[in-house]
């Protein structure tokens, strides 16, 4: 079966923030499967997952998926206290925030630009690039006042944000432009606990630039 039998798994592409989250929180995962290449045939996650998305969490008998769902999920039940993800509903809905603002904007706009170009082989698109550039540009204005993304402590928003714009570099955009965003990611990439896992996945996405 493609996913065993462990109390915990995860299946997953690298250069995911599930993966940094697994580390942060000290869980032990029963087996991660890499999922990269894909696999030809039906395995258990499409049974798991109707979606048959990754990453796909596995708690017992309990499945999840969407990094930021999982991330959510394992916090709050293994988290040792609030911090990454505080329980104040002004603070949390910050988090919230930058979290579907990392869905919607951040990230999908770099899938919207390079992708065709990956995938399809299709030519680069103007516009997408201006659309993707602009997220960028909003990152940079939330860090303008502050240490994180998401006020002056570190949270669960910061990770997925930071697998994110991991991305970015890896495409070579150029995040000088973005000093606020610069200079937040060249000392997350040193601070955060399971970076060191980001940055394993990101070597493996450079061989598609």
């Amino acid at each position: 079966k493609c996913l065993g039998t462990w109390k915990k798994r995860v299946a997953y592409f690298q250069c995911m923030p599930s993966l940094v989250w697994v580390a942060l929180l000290q869980i032990p995962a029963g087996n991660l499967i890499s999922l990269s290449p894909r696999p030809k045939k039906k395995c258990q996650l499409h049974q798991l997952n109707p979606q048959h998305c990754i990453p796909t969490l596995v708690d017992g008998s309990f499945p999840v998926w969407e990094s930021r769902a999982i991330m959510i999920y394992l916090v709050e039940k293994y988290g040792k206290d609030e911090s990454l993800y505080p329980k104040d509903p002004q603070k949390r809905a910050v988090v919230n925030q930058r979290l579907f603002f990392d869905q919607g904007t951040l990230y999908q706009r770099f899938a919207d630009y390079f992708y065709p170009q990956i995938f399809a082989k299709q030519p680069a698109n103007a516009d997408n690039e201006k659309k993707m550039l602009d997220g960028l540009d909003f990152l940079n204005t939330f860090l303008g006042g502050s240490k994180y993304v998401a006020g002056d402590q570190l949270t669960i928003a910061d990770l997925t944000i930071l697998a994110t714009v991991s991305t970015y570099d890896v495409a070579k955009v150029d995040l000088a432009k973005y000093p606020n965003v610069a200079s937040w990611y060249a000392r997350l990439r040193k601070e955060a606990p399971g970076a060191a896992i980001n940055e394993a996945g990101c070597e493996e996405f450079k061989k598609y630039f």
